[in-house]
């Protein structure tokens, strides 16, 4: 089956207020800027964004949170966006937020329809207000649950007309275990090859998981700190 779409704006359709997206990518790294651009344009509101981060104020997931389109953030690192602090003090913004590797096993697990689990990270903190606490071989663990997403939208380097993709390096945190967990998925693609190119031993995404593929365009790849060495 051709899951490819002709650009962002179709491959977005459907996206309406007060849903649940996932969004991958890893700082500024791998993150669907198509994908976040063309949702700035459509003034869908009342969104939940899982995701790793906010992005910056102006860029990523912070374009959409400066035009108040999300309600709520599920997210693990936010530091770096001074709109997400506003509006986080100012209670403009519900905020989730959770440990680095818990979000990404909530992530993981819905995807693969595990509906709650249990982790020590949170135990005795604010995180854990709230949750149910058991104790395992004498330690105390969280249950978190798993979570799950109208719409993914992941960011690949190479996919097929059928939906198969290959992430590169950093690119592939967040968004293989997101691609599996929403309930339509959307990859933006640095290229697209033809069916049988791609070497099966190398796909991280099966393109059973996946319902739309587009071919981005002018992609920024914005490095969130520039260290320099003198």
């Amino acid at each position: 089956m051709n899951k490819i779409v002709k650009n962002a704006k179709e491959a977005v359709e459907g996206i309406q207020d007060n849903m649940t997206l996932m969004l991958g990518g890893f700082g500024l790294c791998g993150i669907p800027e198509n994908s976040i651009t063309e949702l700035v344009k459509s003034d869908v509101t009342g969104l939940t964004c899982i995701s790793n981060n906010a992005g910056v104020d102006d860029f990523g997931l912070g374009l959409l949170l400066h035009k108040h389109q999300i309600k709520k953030m599920i997210s693990s690192y936010v530091g770096e966006n001074k709109e997400f602090e506003r509006q986080l003090l100012s209670g403009e913004l519900e905020v989730e937020l959770n440990p680095q590797g818990t979000l990404a096993e909530r992530i993981r697990a819905g995807g693969a329809g595990i509906p709650a689990f249990f982790v020590p990270a949170g135990v005795g903190t604010e995180v854990a207000e709230g949750k149910e606490v058991r104790e395992f071989n004498g330690k105390e663990y969280l249950m978190e649950t798993g979570l799950t997403a109208d719409f993914a939208i992941v960011k690949a380097w190479k996919a097929d007309a059928y939906g198969n993709l290959i992430y590169r390096d950093t690119a592939n945190n967040f968004n293989n275990m997101m691609a599996s967990a929403g309930k339509i998925t959307i990859a933006e693609v640095e290229e697209i090859v033809p069916v049988g190119e791609l070497n099966p031993n190398e796909i991280h995404t099966s393109g059973i998981f996946v319902q739309r593929v587009f071919k981005a365009e002018n992609l920024e790849k914005r490095i969130e700190f520039v260290t320099e060495q003198e």
